[in-house]
């Protein structure tokens, strides 16, 4: 076994962690009678040769040897290793080409497509691991008849005998997925097997969700000839679904720690988490429907009717499923969500917490447009602290804590004061305060009894630690947030405290919150001053803006800030001008420099550097400030935000950007920097705003002619 595997130099190359002179020592691990010795292998293999979906050189020249492996009867799991060769391809596929085929090309080089190359030669095989006696290797082959088998009616052939012969559930999903796969890859199947779908999901002999499977894998064929009757048929047989497969109760993710340690704070234990939970999937039609709702795309009013019949599944894993989706449907495109937002609400009130959580984290995900589940909410709340006491944040069940503090977090987002009493009683308990802290800012209403105790919970922080930076960070913007100057003091002496101990992080979280509270913090003025000069590339900036907030002496800022006007480090310009912007006129002297900065080939320089002209030098900037900006739009779109804030204040001068206005309005997808629901409502809000006040009047039609 193995020949030739010692001549290949496995030390010349690497993989994730490293040489990958170990890989022929995994390989014969592959096969040990061991079946612990394989397990990590096999791990091994996934976490550092095939890392996160890479593919490396070394990673390729292992396919032989792997495909040696799965094809000898006497290796133990050859189900996983098949499931390992059609990852490493798929992979390889997505991240080696472009949509039309053209190879991407890496540096250092990638192993993507010497991979695909040899698969496809051996596609063959893949037909015969798809014919295997055991089920498992078979379930595991089908995915590559679809993506490396290059005789169309041959993959076709071995497709359709595969779903006659296969009865479970996720067999016969990978077959007809795999047969979509096939039709997209290669032109000369897609005839055929486009119409065997059409004829599967109207054939009242299949099971439903075969049906379904097939339904859904013709419209990913060809996603322009969605018709008006799909949606609704998919509607019927998800229903049908439901009836047909078994209820079963969800199985929790593991529990992460919740409480700091030397090594992990809580936040990033709890990041951790999530990346972990939204990995999950609960149900065995998810991933079918995620199939659904992309070729579906743009078509937010189908999706939503889709998404209802999911969310009301008699399977609380398909609802958990459902919820999340619908999270994810909501931040990614445009249009009325009230409906699914209700609906969402609706599953706050289910005996499952695993959904009324998820339910929870969606509408604090999705707060800027989640006024209309504000009262689910704030009820849920108030049920779930009546039936459980005050102290239900804190509450033993993991579960029933989860659920409650999600519920507050979004109801907090809103603003809403109903989700005061539970913040409080966090900060006061301390358990899993820092998910307090996060959204305390967003209730400057409840701040004469939020500001003393995050003051107290700042003043206790070690900040001769470095892992309570994100902690620190946190509580110092929320009390810039609020916006009370009976924080200053406490901010006074973080700001000390992150000095003397190097907190960088630290000190520019201070800085940023000093500024906040504008004359109120000139009892820090000292401590400001000496950081204006400070090397960090962070830390100068922030300094700058809080002396100018503290002191107003224009004198001594503008030095200050033209040396960073000057600063080679981008954000160091885009914050000066920034601050600059805010001072307005009275920082003319600037005007030379900002004008030369609308040529800097940066837009996140361009945009803040033009709006500055625009706040300084008003009328006579306005045609350089108007060009920079559409330009500045046009090509990065992610300054969208900033541009038609400035747009905004521009007045009747910003008229020439109705066209590039409209167009981004008529985006289905969201827009505004980092494409984020937050930035996008904004982005929409003010952009609409600005259309309305700067299209002509509509002119009056002319009387009728009498005769």
């Amino acid at each position: 076994m193995f020949e030739g595997l010692h001549r290949i130099d496995w030390a010349s190359m690497e993989h994730a962690y490293g040489t990958a002179e170990e890989i022929p020592a995994l390989l014969w691990a592959l096969s040990s009678p061991q079946a612990e010795e394989r397990r990590k292998a096999l791990e091994r293999f996934y976490s550092e040769v095939h890392h996160q979906g890479d593919v490396y050189p070394c990673t390729a020249a292992s396919l032989p040897f792997l495909f040696e492996l799965a094809a000898d009867w006497a290796t133990p799991d050859r189900a996983g290793i098949v499931a390992l060769l059609v990852s490493i391809g798929r992979e390889s596929l997505e991240r080696g080409f472009e949509d039309d085929g053209t190879e991407i090309e890496y540096y250092p080089p990638s192993g993507y497509v010497q991979a695909v190359a040899f698969l496809r030669e051996h596609g063959e095989t893949f037909a015969e691991f798809a014919c295997d006696s055991d089920s498992d290797v078979r379930l595991a082959a089908i995915g590559g008849l679809g993506l490396f088998l290059d005789d169309a009616d041959r993959a076709a052939t071995v497709l359709r005998e595969r779903l006659a012969a296969e009865h479970g559930i996720e067999a016969r999903l990978r077959t007809v997925e795999a047969a979509a796969t096939l039709a997209l890859r290669l032109p000369a199947a897609s005839h055929q097997v486009t119409h065997w779908l059409a004829d599967l999901a109207a054939d009242p002999a299949q099971d439903p969700v075969t049906r379904l499977a097939a339904l859904v894998q013709r419209a990913r064929c060809a996603p322009d000839e969605i018709g008006e009757d799909v949606v609704p048929a998919a509607v019927v047989l998800l229903r049908e679904t439901a009836r047909a497969l078994p209820v079963r109760p969800i199985v929790p993710a593991p529990s992460r720690p919740a409480t700091p340690t030397d090594a992990v704070v809580p936040q990033i234990a709890a990041r951790f988490a999530e990346l972990d939970h939204h990995t999950r999937v609960y149900a065995p039609t998810t991933v079918l429907l995620r199939t659904f709702h992309e070729a579906l795309g743009h078509r937010v009013r189908e999706r939503t009717e889709v998404l209802a019949e999911q969310l009301c599944s008699p399977d609380p894993g398909s609802r958990l499923d459902a919820v999340r989706m619908s999270g994810e449907l909501m931040q990614t495109w445009r249009g009325n969500h009230t409906r699914l937002l209700l609906l969402v609400a609706d599953r706050l009130t289910t005996a499952d917490e695993e959904v009324a959580v998820e339910a929870a984290t969606v509408l604090e995900t999705c707060h800027p447009i989640a006024v209309p589940a504000r009262e689910a909410l704030a009820a849920h709340v108030d049920a779930q602290r009546a039936a459980h006491g005050p102290d239900v944040w804190a509450a033993p069940e993991m579960r029933l804590r989860r659920s409650h503090q999600q519920s507050v977090r979004a109801l907090a987002r809103l603003g809403d004061i109903r989700a005061v009493p539970s913040l409080l009683a966090a900060l006061d308990g301390g358990v899993d305060a820092w998910r307090a802290v996060e959204v305390a800012g967003h209730l400057p209403q409840a701040a004469d009894e939020l500001v003393p105790r995050l003051g107290g919970h700042l003043r206790r922080m070690d900040l001769s630690q470095q892992w309570t930076e994100m902690s620190a960070n946190a509580v110092l913007a929320a009390l810039a947030a609020l916006g009370d100057p009976a924080a200053v003091p406490a901010v006074v002496d973080a700001l000390g405290a992150a000095v003397r101990h190097e907190q960088h992080g630290v000190t520019q979280a201070a800085l940023k919150a000093l500024a906040a509270f504008g004359p109120a913090a000139a009892e820090a003025l000292e401590t400001i001053r000496s950081l204006t000069t400070a090397t960090d590339a962070h830390i100068r900036p922030a300094a700058v803006a809080a002396l100018w907030a503290a002191d107003e002496d224009l004198t001594e800022v503008m030095p200050l800030l033209l040396n960073l006007l000057d600063d080679p480090i981008t954000f160091r310009i885009s914050d000066a001008a920034a601050l600059l912007g805010e001072i307005g006129p009275p920082a003319s002297v600037a005007l030379p420099r900002l004008r030369n900065l609308l040529a800097h080939d940066y837009e996140w320089v361009r945009v803040p550097c033009a709006a500055a002209l625009w706040e300084i030098g008003g009328l006579s900037e306005a045609p350089a400030v108007l060009d920079a900006l559409l330009q500045a739009m046009a090509k990065n779109p992610a300054t969208a935000n900033h541009v038609v804030a400035c747009l905004d204040r521009m007045g009747p001068l910003a008229a020439p950007a109705l066209p590039l206005l409209r167009a981004q309005l008529a985006l289905p997808r969201r827009g505004g920097r980092f494409q984020s629901i937050d930035h996008d409502e904004e982005l929409q809000r003010i952009s609409r705003t600005l259309i309305t006040r700067l299209e002509p009047p509509a002119s009056s039609a002319p009387a009728p002619r009498t005769t």
